[in-house]
């Protein structure tokens, strides 16, 4: 497929949360126009515009009566998609993408007047956060060829990576970031109120954080696992749930990951158990 040369698009954000906070001035970065704003937040969207010269607040999801935007990026939480496909009322044909890692391209089967795609940036978004929009994973879907085509170019016109990537492989891909990003943060959350309840600052951690992910990033994370759990070391074990005693809930996890992780790794015959450490 060749993807259209592009200068600079009119886009629509719907949505002026986390994504829609990052991706607006990154979209004007690359040299597009956020022509219009909408949040059912009146305040937000006036927030959001505010740092983005040329954007007007929409209080309105009646989209017909402004100037078409070339894109209207639905940048709001997944349960909000359906409802607002529900109501908004775009320009026949309009190209009409959300942003979500698990919503089905089929979400837009019951709008046959826009043509439906995914814009989804493969990513953390946080509040006082800078994004590397360049590094930013994006996947792109389309029914229509034309469709995907433009979202595959504006894509390229923020980050390196961009690529067609399915509704099912998406939603794997979701899943496995909520392993990945979600699920270890809130791990880390735990082993920073464990350090702080021994007035010991996380970044003590920092080293290890870095060659763990590293490590797991160079080759498959499953054959490089180390740690009392894939050695089978139950006395350790023990000394670490008697430290959790006083934290059942995370002693909970404790035991639901060692139990997951000595499943993933048979005890090594007797007098030969693996030896690494950590």
């Amino acid at each position: 497929m060749t993807l259209p040369v592009l200068s600079s698009l009119r886009v629509a954000l719907l949505g002026a949360g986390r994504v829609a906070g990052q991706l607006g001035p990154a979209l004007l970065q690359a040299g597009h126009q956020v022509a219009y704003v909408w949040s059912r937040t009146a305040a937000s969207a006036e927030a959001l515009a505010a740092r983005l010269p040329g954007s007007r607040v929409v209080s309105s999801l009646d989209m017909t009566g402004l100037p078409a935007a070339d894109v209207y990026l639905l940048a709001v939480p997944d349960a909000a998609i359906p409802t607002l496909l529900a109501e908004a009322r775009f320009p026949a044909g309009a190209l009409v993408a959300h942003t979500s890692g698990t919503v089905p391209l089929s979400a837009f089967a019951n709008s046959p007047q826009v043509r439906g795609g995914v814009f989804y940036p493969l990513q953390t978004f946080s509040a006082g956060r800078h994004v590397d929009w360049l590094t930013v994973p994006l996947c792109i879907e389309a029914a229509e060829p034309a469709a995907e085509a433009t979202l595959l170019a504006l894509g390229h016109t923020l980050s390196g990576t961009v690529q067609r990537v399915g509704t099912p492989q998406r939603q794997a891909m979701h899943v496995a970031a909520v392993f990945a990003c979600n699920f270890t943060n809130h791990l880390l959350g735990i082993s920073h109120a464990l350090l702080q309840q021994q007035e010991l600052p996380l970044t003590l951690l920092a080293p290890l954080l870095h060659e763990t992910v590293e490590k797991a990033l160079a080759h498959p994370p499953f054959t490089v696992q180390t740690g009392p759990a894939a050695r089978h070391d139950t006395p350790t074990l023990e000394r670490h749930r008697a430290a959790l005693a006083a934290h059942p809930q995370w002693l909970q996890i404790y035991n639901t990951l060692t139990e997951s992780i000595q499943k993933q790794y048979l005890p090594a015959p007797e007098n030969n158990l693996p030896t690494t450490e950590l």
